[in-house]
């Protein structure tokens, strides 16, 4: 089973970050259950490695001015990022589920991440793991929550065939 950082990451949100209990599982505790669920154990550091530094950052100050401003990708970042992926960040920003220091966190750990590319559906949980951890952006975090669990449920017409 090919796994790799973002994969432990999804995991790990879906198991451990929204979790409304007192009780957080340390590091060691999280690395134990990583590896027994079958995470090979250099993902499993690079993937808290990753969310060590998402958790230290602070979001980059919105610029006087910047709501005008547009937002030109490095090589490197479109070829990590395809045009539905920065489509999809313009439209994040441009309806207020992003601001640009928020984006700039997200294209920030987008290409921290080993992926060659990162297809839209791994964007919206990075975008979901960079808005979890901004204070001031749980309204925003739990629009894009709903988007992606409603698009991870089965849907009713997958059962009657």
């Amino acid at each position: 089973m090919k796994e790799n950082v973002l994969d432990v990451l999804m995991y790990l949100f879906e198991h451990y970050m929204d979790d409304d209990t007192d009780n957080e599982p340390d590091r060691q505790d999280l690395e134990l259950r990583l590896n027994e669920a079958g995470f090979p154990p250099s993902d499993i550091d690079r993937a808290l490695g990753w969310l060590d530094r998402l958790v230290s950052e602070e979001p980059v100050p919105a610029r006087i001015g910047s709501e005008a401003a547009q937002r030109v990708y490095t090589f490197d970042e479109q070829n990590r990022l395809d045009l539905t992926a920065r489509g999809f960040l313009v439209f994040m920003e441009q309806n207020g589920l992003l601001t640009p220091g928020t984006r700039e966190l997200v294209i920030d750990r987008v290409m921290e991440l080993d992926a060659e590319e990162i297809d839209i559906d791994q964007l919206k949980w990075i975008v979901l793991m960079v808005l979890f951890n901004q204070p001031d952006e749980s309204i925003a975090y739990s629009r894009l929550e709903e988007v992606v669990m409603a698009e991870r449920a089965p849907s009713l017409a997958a059962f009657l065939h």
